[in-house]
Parts: C-alpha cells; sequence; structure tokens
C-alpha cells in the first residue's frame, strides 16, 4: 500500500484519525501494512519486538501466560486500536502476546523511527504520545471493570453470614 493510500486508512482509524493531517503523513510514511491469518501469533509475550501496531481490520486477543494455566485473554481489540505498545516507549519487550482472532490487517510502524520522529518533532510526539495515553487509560478502565467483575463473581460464591474466625 502506498503512503498516500495509508494516509487515508490512518485517517479513518480511532488511533490516529485526531493527528494532524502533516503528522499523519510522516506516521503513513514510516508505516507499512501487513496481513495476519486467523491464529497467526503477531508477537509473543517476553520476545522483544520493535514495532507499533495499529489493527485496521479484524481482532487481536491480547493474551498473558499464567503459571499453571497457561495463555489467558486479557483482552480482544479490533479496528482503530494500538497493540505493541511498549516498543514505542523504548521496551521493546513484549509484556502480552498478540494473536489473531480472525483474519485480520495491522498497520506496522517501527518503533525506532518513531521515536526518532518524536524527538526531531516535539509536535509529533506530543500528539502520538497523548494518543497512546489514551489508548492506555481506556484500557486501563477495562481492565478496572473485568477485576470488578471477577471479584464480583468471587463474592458471590462466598457463604454470607459471619467468617470462620468467629466460631
Amino acid at each position: 500500500m502506498e503512503s498516500h493510500e495509508l494516509k487515508f486508512v490512518l485517517e479513518e482509524l480511532h488511533f490516529s484519525a485526531l493527528l494532524p493531517p502533516e503528522l499523519l503523513e510522516r506516521l503513513a510514511a514510516e508505516s507499512t501494512v501487513r496481513q495476519i491469518s486467523a491464529g497467526e501469533i503477531l508477537f509473543r509475550e517476553g520476545t522483544v519486538d520493535d514495532n507499533f501496531y495499529i489493527v485496521h481490520t479484524g481482532r487481536l486477543a491480547i493474551e498473558m501466560s499464567i503459571p499453571g494455566r497457561g495463555p489467558v485473554r486479557i483482552l480482544t481489540v479490533g479496528p482503530g486500536d494500538m497493540v505493541g505498545w511498549s516498543a514505542l516507549l523504548g521496551q521493546g519487550k513484549m509484556t502480552a502476546a498478540a494473536v489473531a482472532v480472525e483474519d485480520s490487517e495491522v498497520v506496522v510502524a517501527p518503533a525506532k523511527e518513531l521515536r526518532g520522529l518524536c524527538a526531531e518533532n516535539p509536535e509529533f510526539g506530543f500528539h502520538l504520545m497523548k494518543r497512546m495515553a489514551d489508548a492506555l487509560s481506556r484500557r486501563l478502565v477495562a481492565t478496572r471493570l473485568q477485576l470488578l467483575d471477577l471479584f464480583a463473581d468471587t463474592a458471590r460464591t462466598v457463604p454470607s453470614g459471619g467468617s470462620e474466625g468467629q466460631r
């Protein structure tokens, strides 16, 4: 996909839609598009990956390995969501795995080049990091809601009417 075509794609995605046009052009110029088949692993937890990804089409499962349980899906992301944020911060070691739930397409931006653009152009850096902070904030809220559900399920299974310590 040509850079000018990729700019139009980025204009439609939640993560990048609010970037100023000249910054979208810079992001598009640094990026490529990658097809991922259902079941394919985009990156593995604990491995180094120096790419930042924005989901264009499809859905990706974000999974963490839990001792004694194996991979556990903690989140599913779709069009306009970003993954690989650790690489953008200069910490290329992935904190989770990303697996395609269905055939998907992602915009791939080399994190090293994006960090360079941020250093060279503070306005680009401000807008990019603002979008990332917004995305991470929404994920934090979603995670809190999942934890509330988890603890609510646990609380329902605990008998009421006193504790064992009162016997």
